[in-house]
């Protein structure tokens, strides 16, 4: 006797992985500094207006100028702290600040969601440009990039980055695993020796790169190396006032063989 036909179940196939797994807060990021890019396809003189407009300039804030000097006036002097960083000088340049995005950035976005990482990314730019406005006073070039604000989403990836099961540990989880461990208060971080190594390795390029102008993409300007510095450091020290997960308590095992002696 033959047995009836039974369907079958289609064969099943293997899930796919994106290339680039990257979160949608720093996807639209990205997207937003690369749709303002498309300003230099306008005519010359409107986007010296844009840069005029939106670039960060110390001599904007001179007392002796009239509020009119400038573009945008007295309110100009408060968005300026910001939109600068979303302003590049070329396709080099904004594919610098990505690159090293991809991976810290990411592991931030995860980490903060999507309203805290835009805020994040605001206080390190904004820190960055007073950083650069303390150390360039009265200077009229204009300051563009997000530089800063990329250089604060290193920082405050260092105070997880190494824990263990984060992205740069021994031994980590996925994705999402690895963006939410808890964190490393600032006096045990400062005193883990990869960390310190991290920062010393940091803040030597950094400076190396802008004294001598070599950071790609600057195109023979000025590489405004004090804004990636005050970006850096408010990053690393204001990661607690928007990180969400609680934090590792000082008796808890330690994350590396280098934390024994924080224990």
């Amino acid at each position: 006797m033959d047995s009836p036909d039974l369907p079958q179940d289609p064969p099943r196939q293997a899930p796919r992985e994106p290339i680039l797994n990257l979160p949608g807060a720093l996807t639209a990021y990205i997207l937003l500094i690369a749709v303002i890019h498309l300003r230099v396809l306008l005519p010359d003189e409107w986007d010296a207006g844009i840069i005029d407009l939106f670039a960060f300039v110390p001599k904007r804030y001179d007392q002796t100028l009239m509020d009119g000097a400038f573009p945008g006036g007295t309110p100009a002097k408060i968005w300026t702290f910001v939109s600068y960083s979303l302003l590049h000088a070329n396709l080099t340049h904004i594919g610098f600040n990505v690159l090293w995005l991809l991976p810290f950035g990411s592991a931030l976005a995860r980490r903060f969601g999507a309203v805290r990482f835009y805020l994040f990314m605001a206080v390190t730019a904004a820190a960055g440009a007073l950083a650069h406005l303390i150390t360039h006073e009265h200077a009229l070039a204009p300051m563009i990039g997000a530089s800063a604000s990329v250089s604060g989403t290193m920082a405050a990836a260092m105070r997880f980055a190494f824990v263990k099961g984060s992205f740069l540990s021994f031994s980590r989880g996925d994705a999402e695993a690895a963006a939410t461990v808890p964190a490393l208060s600032l006096s045990r971080a400062l005193r883990n020796p990869r960390v310190l190594g991290f920062l010393a390795v940091w803040f030597g390029v950094n400076v190396v790169f802008g004294v001598g102008d070599l950071t790609p993409g600057a195109d023979g300007a000025n590489v405004a190396w004090q804004a990636h510095i005050g970006g850096f450091v408010a990053g690393l020290i204001l990661f607690a006032l928007f990180d969400p997960i609680p934090h590792v308590r000082h008796d808890a095992a330690p994350a590396l063989p280098s934390d024994i002696s924080d224990s």
